[in-house]
């Protein structure tokens, strides 16, 4: 579907209207537009609401909500809900959560929730005259911030640190006002930005006013956040008596298991290849808490991946320690979550994800997520070095393989008893349908 024209003023058409557009796009625009409809939300209070979340909305897309019991994080059970569409994360998930609950459950701090953005400029006068003056620009910008950064100092938070970095080495005459935020329960991304462009306003005027200085001297580039938190940090681990992992898989003692889990380990750490894999198996189960819970899990992502990459070499983000007959596992990641504003309370199921949770604050909330993202690191790697990623995975992708061929429900239920103990693949699957409709001729009338 492709057209030739340059629409204009597209986004000034009605909900409607722009679905009727797209529709047409379609050989058979009857039955696309049917398809979009069809995920149209029936309340129209709530579809105003989704439809308000972005722009040129035309239909929705649902993903699969569920949630993972058996989370013992400090001592606290917790129901988490999980918003993805990949099979066996969800799974994954609970059947680790519910091992190591039975093991003391997960252990987690967060280290610190200060993030950051940055002001950058250029700066053609005397570069020493500005550091000096750095005392007074502090001074001078947080007193023309104050409109900007008064509501959330009431709440205990605001801007914790202002400094200058000479970036030279990097540009000609470039620099940084780098800046430190503590947002509260919020994620802060709109107040991080209006103070940094309103840092730029006051550092204009500062050069406009001040003895010494020029202002055609100063050229603002850009006032944003960074999604590179490495101080607003949450750490979480799991650990048990190597004795205690006899069962952990089957025909393995506890200390091969051990052994085996942190040689996999060890391999992430060494290999970017398997590290980028490692990590995006963490991200399954923080990106479905985030997600289920409004915030932004791209910014996790970005940042997560960055802090990845730090030592200048991108590594695993979580790391095993087998000391004294201990097995342990732990994850440190950045984690600016927040838990009022964005969509936290705007999306209807993101404020029910918050009420399954408790109403957790936002330091709980980063936990929360972590320990979603280390029990899907443990039942990725326990799969790994031990049976294998795919026979618990593809077991669990087998509704998604009989949905593709068009499997009636009695097919369905034969195929399921089939493979109860047998190696899933779509080939495998598809041959055993094959087979069924051949022995029964009727078996295919509700195949469509």
């Amino acid at each position: 579907m492709t057209h030739q024209q340059i629409l204009k003023g597209f986004s000034k058409l009605s909900q409607d209207e722009k679905l009727r557009f797209v529709s047409a796009r379609f050989d058979d625009s009857q039955q696309a537009r049917k398809i979009f409809e069809s995920f149209i939300h029936p309340d129209p209070y709530i579809q105003q609401r989704l439809s308000g979340f972005s722009e040129n909305t035309i239909s929705n897309f649902p993903l699969p909500y569920g949630v993972a019991p058996n989370f013992m994080i400090n001592g606290t059970l917790y129901l988490v809900p999980m918003v993805v569409e990949e099979s066996s994360v969800v799974a994954a998930a609970s059947a680790a959560a519910r091992f190591w609950a039975e093991r003391g459950g997960f252990r987690a701090r967060v280290i610190d929730t200060s993030k950051n953005g940055q002001l950058h400029f250029l700066y053609k006068g005397d570069p020493d005259q500005l550091k000096q003056a750095m005392p007074d620009i502090i001074s001078h910008l947080r007193k023309h911030a104050a409109p900007v950064t008064a509501n959330m100092e009431k709440r205990g938070g605001g801007v914790t640190e202002i400094s200058l970095k000479d970036q030279r080495h990097l540009m000609d005459n470039y620099f940084q006002l780098h800046v430190t935020f503590e947002t509260g329960e919020a994620m802060g991304a709109n107040f991080i930005n209006s103070c940094l462009e309103d840092f730029s306003e006051g550092l204009h005027e500062f050069f406009s006013n001040t003895k010494g200085f020029e202002p055609r001297d100063f050229e603002p580039v850009m006032a944003i956040l960074s999604n590179y938190n490495d101080e607003c940090l949450v750490e979480i681990s799991v650990s048990c008596p190597v004795s205690e992992l006899d069962h952990a898989a089957p025909g393995l003692t506890g200390k091969d298991f051990a052994r085996r889990f942190a040689l996999a380990s060890q391999i992430a750490e060494a290999d970017v290849h398997r590290a980028t894999t490692h990590n995006k198996g963490i991200m399954n189960g923080v990106d479905a808490v985030i997600l289920a819970t409004g915030n932004d899990f791209r910014a996790i992502e970005a940042g997560a991946h960055a802090f990845a990459a730090r030592s200048g070499t991108y590594r695993s983000l979580s790391r095993t320690r087998i000391e004294d007959g201990e097995f342990e596992i732990a994850l440190t990641m950045p984690m600016a979550l927040g838990t009022v504003g964005g969509l936290t309370r705007l999306h209807p199921l993101a404020e029910k994800s918050m009420e399954i949770l408790g109403n957790p604050e936002a330091r709980e909330l980063m936990m929360i997520a972590a320990a979603a993202g280390l029990a899907n690191n443990f039942a990725a790697l326990r799969s790994l070095t031990t049976t294998g990623i795919q026979a618990g995975h593809m077991r669990l992708h087998l509704p998604n393989i009989l949905t593709q061929l068009n499997a009636s429900e009695e097919e369905s239920k034969q195929a399921n008893r089939h493979f109860s103990n047998r190696k899933v693949s779509h080939q495998a699957v598809a041959a055993y349908l094959d087979q069924l409709r051949k022995r029964s001729p009727n078996a295919g009338k509700n195949h469509t």
